[in-house]
């Protein structure tokens, strides 16, 4: 059976901010040295899938278009009209595929986290292929915690007999620190955010429990391939209620399966995840540009262009970029999408 990559890159980074910004979001930086977030998202798919397409948003597309020219084809870069969560970003891709490509099994992918064994990856992403065809069941990709996080859901999991997958038993939100600990002695995963599954079988799994948004994929459908295809998506897609894949049906559906994971991921969801990017230094400093830290302990500085220096701090993340200058506890460090959300409320919209 034919595999397809899709990767969901229409979000907007906003607790990496000041260098994550909506001009340049997360999936366009090269925080690893290596390549930008997305076309590294690309590259792990390809050994995999025989097809990838880009799900982003439609303000995004030419500087998609630009980023991963010679890796994705131009047709196959599916653009929202509107942000309505991954429940539509991921019906969308599912319903495209399945009119216009055929049926397949689809390795559903966020643009932006970091992956150290690369390799570990694929050989867990052809487990995830082969459960979904033998099974026909939903697939997801469980990460072996390394300390208990409150910052990710968990999945609680048990064995299935002779088989390297296992079988879904609950999906929790996140926890506060005494439950993560207790997740971790008990065996629960991390919650990827990863999917695999046939195109065919999510649609049916949205026709059966989420009919309202199935309906407006049926209208997107009617449209493929007409002249005016575009003027149907941008009057359809905007209606679509938002939702996420993981309320709507991950968990709700009753036959869902975690291929277990440990490659090394993190989402690099914030600026206190920068450890997955960066060796601390002998002082558990992180550094990238130019930066002076005097008898300071535990920070994280990233400047652009510009020279940040402090002296007798401990625990801080300092960020310059642009025009814009954060600086934070570490411990504080989820908040900073509170200073987006504060800005776009003013009308400041040139420093995001």
């Amino acid at each position: 059976m034919k595999v397809y990559g899709v990767v969901m890159a229409g979000g907007g980074g906003t607790r990496l901010w000041p260098l994550s910004t909506s001009r340049k979001p997360k999936q366009f930086l090269n925080l690893s040295g290596r390549e930008t977030l997305v076309n590294e998202a690309i590259d792990r798919l390809s050994g995999v899938a025989q097809e990838t397409f880009i799900v982003t948003n439609a303000s995004q597309a030419q500087e998609m278009l630009s980023q991963t020219a010679g890796r994705v084809e131009e047709d196959h870069i599916l653009k929202e009209p509107a942000a309505r969560n991954t429940a539509a970003c991921i019906g969308y891709a599912a319903m495209t595929i399945l009119k216009k490509y055929g049926d397949g099994v689809m390795c559903v992918v966020p643009s932006d986290p970091y992956i150290r064994d690369e390799e570990g990856f694929a050989r867990t992403l052809r487990e995830a292929v082969a459960a979904a065809e033998e099974t026909d069941a939903l697939v997801t990709i469980g990460i072996r915690p390394t300390f208990p996080s409150t910052g990710y859901g968990y999945i609680k999991n048990a064995a299935v007999e002779g088989k390297s997958w296992r079988r879904v038993e609950e999906f929790v939100e996140k926890p506060d620190e005494e439950t993560a600990k207790r997740y971790v002695a008990e065996g629960y995963a991390w919650n990827s955010g990863m999917f695999i599954w046939r195109a065919s079988t999510i649609l049916s799994c949205f026709e059966r429990l989420l009919p309202d948004i199935y309906a407006y994929l049926e209208q997107l459908a009617e449209g493929f391939g007409k002249e005016n295809e575009e003027d149907i998506l941008w009057e359809v897609y905007p209606r679509i209620p938002k939702i996420s894949v993981d309320y709507g049906i991950m968990e709700r559906a009753d036959h869902v399966l975690m291929v277990p994971g440990d490659f090394g991921w993190s989402d690099v969801g914030g600026w206190d995840a920068f450890d997955a990017l960066k060796e601390r230094d002998e002082n558990g400093n992180i550094t990238v540009g130019k930066t002076l830290l005097l008898d300071s302990q535990g920070c994280t500085a990233y400047s652009v262009d510009r020279l940040i220096a402090a002296v007798g701090v401990k625990d801080l993340i300092i960020v310059a970029a642009g025009e814009s200058v954060l600086v934070c506890p570490a411990s504080q460090a989820q908040r900073v999408k509170e200073i987006v959300e504060a800005l776009s409320e003013k009308g400041e919209r040139e420093y995001l």
